[in-house]
């Protein structure tokens, strides 16, 4: 009697983020994606942030998937290097990584690699090594429709060569997608130095062409809320909203979870809790600090406030006690979240967000209103969205020192959970988003695509 064939190995895919955490995360939830539809995944790591992840997870036992094996690559910094300084990161990635890449490529037999769209560089392997590329937006598809027309705003005279603003018009690709104003693009307030403009636009000018002619883009969003700047895109496939797996734990985050904040959800009244987290970037020197902590207090309401090691400039430990103190029994302070799990909590009234793509979608998933403080990049364009186009958030507004204010912050809280417009709204997207990633959906049908795809090859 003939023997059985040997099964059929599973076919193999390399993963590549850009070394941030709002790049990673959404990244990993594909691969936690991709791995319970058969595939094996090669996570690709800086050394750098392999190891932060290793220890913000030291202590939770089975929390990467037998499918995803953590690799990593040096960044070409040293280890005191400013890691927060994107532009200057992203310049040196490729010669610090491309050898080391086409060389696992190489060895582990690998068709298909993954990439962030931060990460295109990755595609000059095709011709080198026969490799697919598929890229990968963790931005809107209108910030890569955007990203696409920076060549005509050059020559229509809105920016210059290196990123500057030269016209501060309003900008409004199609009727559905945001209005955003030059000043507030991506590549405008991704650095705050000429230097580091220039390298962000000498970046998109490289990488466009590539975006364009790319075999297949995946999108962190999904039809029903993006349709103009989808129109947009080439080859692009919407799968969003991804989310984290709900039987384990996301291997991924930068920082520990704080899930003890998940019992004290529990004690409080429906619709109550101000959630306030700002991401992995965000920085507030003491004076905007002090006004939020204050707006939080004045607003009378339970809050629960994400407060991660480098989010303050200028705050010590000292203060942070003497408030956790002053709003023992009404707020809590955590350093970092399981996020998802806390806008899915019944008890979350609104969410104080620096509107961050994955911010952005979790919140728009679990149907919580937003109050938008963004701080740089993408996120001016996605706090369009949610004011200007999805109705479900407002906007904060600063002063003349460009400070917002704790009176700013009470009033619109109370604006925010008053309006049953807004609350309707946000209701509405919960529903579609719901929709899209569940079977026969827009996203899981697209999902399915890709993976054939990706088996085909």
């Amino acid at each position: 009697m003939a023997a059985p064939p040997p099964p059929r190995p599973q076919p193999h895919v390399m993963v590549l983020p850009f070394p941030a955490q709002g790049h990673v995360m959404p990244l990993m939830e594909l691969s936690h994606r991709l791995v319970g539809l058969g595939f094996e995944v090669e996570f690709v790591h800086t050394d750098f942030n392999r190891d932060r992840v290793i220890n913000a997870m030291a202590n939770e036992a089975g929390a990467i998937p037998d499918g995803i094996h953590m690799v990593s690559f040096p960044d070409g910094m040293d280890p005191a290097g400013d890691r927060a300084d994107i532009a200057k990161l992203g310049d040196g990635l490729p010669a610090a990584m491309l050898g080391g890449i086409e060389e696992m490529i190489r060895s582990e037999g690998i068709r298909w690699v993954i990439a962030d769209v931060s990460m295109a560089w990755v595609t000059e392997l095709a011709a080198t090594v026969g490799v697919h590329v598929a890229l990968f937006s963790t931005y809107s598809a209108a910030v890569v429709a955007h990203r696409l027309q920076v060549p005509k705003l050059i020559q229509d005279g809105v920016l210059d060569e290196i990123g500057n603003v030269r016209r501060n018009e309003m900008i409004q690709l199609r009727p559905t997608m945001p209005p955003v104003l030059a000043v507030e693009l991506p590549w405008v307030t991704l650095s705050g130095t000429p230097d580091g403009r220039r390298m962000v636009i000498q970046n998109v000018f490289k990488t466009n062409p590539t975006i364009s002619s790319a075999e297949v883009i995946i999108c962190n969003t999904f039809q029903d809320i993006e349709p103009g700047a989808l129109a947009l895109v080439p080859n692009v496939l919407p799968v969003g909203p991804l989310e984290a797996p709900a039987t384990s734990r996301l291997a991924g985050h930068f920082w520990p979870e704080d899930t003890t904040c998940l019992a004290w959800l529990d004690e409080q009244d429906a619709c109550s809790v101000i959630y306030v987290a700002f991401g992995s970037f965000t920085v507030f020197d003491m004076a905007r600090v002090q006004e939020l902590a204050d707006g939080l207090v004045l607003s009378g309401r339970p809050f629960l406030w994400v407060i991660r090691q480098n989010f303050t400039n200028g705050a010590g430990e000292g203060w942070l006690e003497e408030f956790r103190h002053r709003v023992s029994g009404k707020g809590m302070i955590v350093g970092w979240a399981p996020q998802q799990s806390v806008l899915s909590h019944p008890s979350i009234a609104c969410f104080v967000s620096h509107c961050g793509w994955n911010s952005t979608m979790e919140g728009l998933r679990h149907g919580v209103p937003f109050l938008c403080w963004p701080y740089f990049a993408d996120q001016y364009c996605n706090q369009s969205y949610i004011c200007n186009v999805w109705g479900t958030g407002v906007k904060l507004q600063a002063d003349e020192r460009g400070v917002v204010t704790k009176e700013e912050i009470k009033n619109k809280v109370e604006q925010l959970v008053d309006d049953k417009e807004i609350k309707a709204r946000a209701a509405k997207w919960k529903h579609a988003a719901c929709t899209s990633i569940a079977e026969g959906g827009s996203s899981h049908e697209n999902l399915l695509k890709f993976v054939n795809l990706l088996r085909e090859q």
